[in-house]
């Protein structure tokens, strides 16, 4: 009989093999501001309202009618164009799965400007597609000559525009990007913008929505504030949503995650009020790095901020060392050299962010 290692090298794909799984930080006992979360939990009465929710929720059934619900609330809450539908996923990594699956056709292929989120990529490699990544400018702006050019080059089925981006927490060009969803629309492809970071930002594509229906808008409700939940949502033309439905596994999102989304937007003036303090400390933040030597923070419409410091594994490792766990993620790409990404916590978490990495400079 084989070895369980020859039995792997059989039986698991030899491209599965040589990835890396998505990492996660050990967080235990540190100030958690590496993952873009939502630091705030629900007041206390709240809680107990939440509690007895989920206590009369019928788990010993399939979800059906309460998926159907969240659906129309959120239908409600983002005020869905007319010819629009919205489908859910478990969390946007799901989605972003359905539709490399869906559109898995002969030849096709993923592209996406980078550096990017790494599920884009992660799940073209998964699905068997081919993966064009298209560098950022400097600045991370999008280059728009590379991108026209690998549009027509590569005629992909998907190319994703994070708006804002992640990881450098901007929003790109509006002319720019107009200009590649009608390159995109003549090659017969798919674009697909993913607004993870909506409660923070300024500016939505999903306004303009109506104008392609070639185009995609995905949001998440993880930034919204739970995270925990995981429950994404994707918007666009009414056939294409059903088209990209048909991939999507049965009763994906379960009955206790439904009734939070729903509980949660019910309260949605709650969360609002989350967000407003979270802007408000990403301007506080923006400045204090701004008045540091040798940091320079780069503009933000998320609830992260991007930072170039002398020595980013040094600085990490002292605000690890001080209990304050970010991101060091200048290996990630080549434009992120020096880069360190901290999520916008509390005013308190903030304030000991602040103190972490003047002392590790």
């Amino acid at each position: 009989m084989s070895s369980l290692k020859d039995r792997l090298q059989k039986v698991i794909r030899q491209d599965v093999q040589s990835m890396h799984g998505y990492a996660i930080q050990q967080s235990a006992g540190m100030v958690k501001l590496d993952a873009m979360e939502n630091p705030f939990r629900l007041p206390a009465v709240l809680q107990r309202e939440l509690g007895e929710r989920l206590g009369g929720v019928a788990i010993n059934r399939y979800p059906t009618h309460c998926v159907n619900d969240v659906i129309e609330a959120l239908s409600r809450h983002v005020g869905l164009p007319a010819g629009c539908k919205l489908m859910l996923g478990n969390g946007s990594d799901e989605l972003i799965s359905l539709l490399a699956l869906a559109c898995d056709v002969p030849g096709a292929s993923i592209l996406a400007p980078m550096p990017g989120f790494v599920m884009y990529e992660m799940s073209a490699r998964l699905q068997g597609l081919r993966f064009v990544g298209v560098p950022l400018t400097a600045r991370f702006e999008l280059d728009e000559a590379a991108m026209l050019a690998a549009i027509e080059q590569h005629r992909p089925a998907i190319t994703y525009i994070a708006y804002p981006n992640n990881p450098t927490a901007n929003l790109f060009d509006d002319a720019v990007i107009d200009r590649i969803v009608d390159a995109v629309g003549r090659q017969d492809g798919l674009v697909v913008f993913d607004e993870a970071y909506q409660p923070f930002a300024s500016r939505t594509r999903l306004d303009r929505i109506g104008e392609h229906e070639h185009v995609l808008v995905m949001r998440t409700l993880s930034k919204f504030g739970l995270a925990g939940v995981r429950l994404g949502y994707m918007i666009g033309a009414a056939a294409l949503i059903d088209e990209i439905n048909k991939v999507r596994p049965p009763y994906n999102i379960s009955a206790l995650n439904a009734e939070a989304a729903l509980f949660a937007l019910e309260h949605a003036d709650e969360y609002a009020r989350q967000a407003q303090v979270l802007r408000s400390e990403r301007d506080r933040l923006q400045a204090a790095l701004a008045a540091m030597p040798g940091v320079s923070p780069f503009p933000s419409e998320a609830n992260m901020i991007l930072v170039r410091v002398p020595d980013a594994k040094r600085a990490f490792a002292g605000m690890k060392e001080r209990g304050v766990l970010v991101k060091n993620i200048e290996n990630m790409h080549p434009l992120l050299a020096g880069c360190l990404r901290l999520t916008v916590g509390t005013p308190e978490e903030n304030t000991l962010m602040i103190d972490a990495l003047k002392a590790s400079l």
